[in-house]
């Protein structure tokens, strides 16, 4: 149970960290979404044409950019840090 009170003042966010969720949270989130969509639209395109490789490597773009939204969504509901949010 000792790994359940762990010390929550070392567990801060990084510069790196902080300056990428100050940027990224000024995007609406739905822009991840539409990003997604629109890769998968170019992706549908690109198979039609027959060209496979490019469809595959533009299609494994929407997950990757769901995941970013999802993300943001996080960080603008709940903050990026937990122990700089509490006064």
């Amino acid at each position: 149970m000792a790994l359940a009170t762990m010390d929550t003042a070392s567990q801060t966010e990084g510069t790196v960290a902080k300056a990428i969720e100050k940027q990224t949270s000024k995007l609406p989130s739905d822009t991840f979404l539409w990003a997604a969509l629109g890769c998968m639209a170019t992706s549908a395109t690109l198979q039609i044409m027959g060209n496979k490789h490019g469809s595959l490597f533009v299609g494994q773009w929407a997950p990757t950019l769901l995941i970013m939204g999802l993300y943001n969504k996080l960080v603008k509901q709940l903050g990026s840090d937990r122990t700089e949010n509490m006064v």
